[in-house]
């Protein structure tokens, strides 16, 4: 299960590895509560989602099981739309069209149909909270940078001196494709170090080891 976690979070973080589910993060990270609430949301739908999609496995027709998936993620996403609108309508109404998105966004119909429609319950619940944090690390640096350079904020509290004039390219468009060529820069060169160090953690290990074991 603690593969599945980190597969999720790192080796096939679902927006710094395989590039899918761009539009939302783009559109949102303006700033860093629009991101944790999209963050909470994918979370919540991607989770149940596995969940039913597991349980209903061996009785999905493969014929029409695209459409079942999208019916089963379309009414966890109205719940989800549903409570921002009740308990944060401000996020709700900065949120917008990206929430009703989530039905069609790459990262929920992929994991539904490669991992979901295949595994049990449990493993599809690791691997749903494993894939919403990988996406969860990804937008929110992703707010965070955007925020803090574009207007000195994060989470709407001023944390750089009043007299810093802001960067508004940052929270523009042509920003977040910049700060997300950065980023997804920087998480690739800390997997290439991990890789690099696990594979040099086995030679010191045998370098270790007693000459006379190594004869005997």
């Amino acid at each position: 299960m603690g593969k599945i976690l980190k597969n999720g979070i790192l080796y096939d973080n679902t927006i710094f590895v395989q590039l899918i589910g761009l539009c939302a993060v783009l559109g949102v990270s303006t700033t860093a509560t629009n991101g944790f609430f999209m963050s909470i949301a994918v979370i919540f739908v991607l989770t149940l989602s596995n969940v039913f999609i597991s349980l209903f496995r061996n009785f999905t027709p493969d014929k029409i099981r695209i459409p079942i998936f999208i019916v089963i993620i379309a009414t966890f996403v109205t719940l989800v739309d549903m409570l921002l609108n009740a308990f944060v309508p401000d996020v709700h109404a900065q949120l917008g069209v990206f929430i009703p998105l989530i039905v069609v966004n790459c990262l929920i119909l992929a994991r539904a149909e490669s991992f979901a429609s295949k595994n049990g319950v449990f493993p599809s619940i690791v691997d749903g909270i494993g894939m919403g944090l990988g996406y969860t690390l990804a937008i929110m640096s992703m707010a965070i940078v955007r925020e803090l350079i574009g207007s000195g904020t994060l989470f709407g509290l001023q944390i750089l001196p009043e007299s810093y004039p802001g960067i508004g390219a940052f929270v523009s468009a042509p920003g977040s494709f910049i700060i997300l060529g950065v980023l997804i820069a920087v998480f690739r060169w800390i997997l290439t170090a991990i890789e690099a160090k696990r594979a040099k953690a086995p030679a010191e290990k045998m370098a270790q080891v007693p000459t006379d074991s190594v004869s005997a």
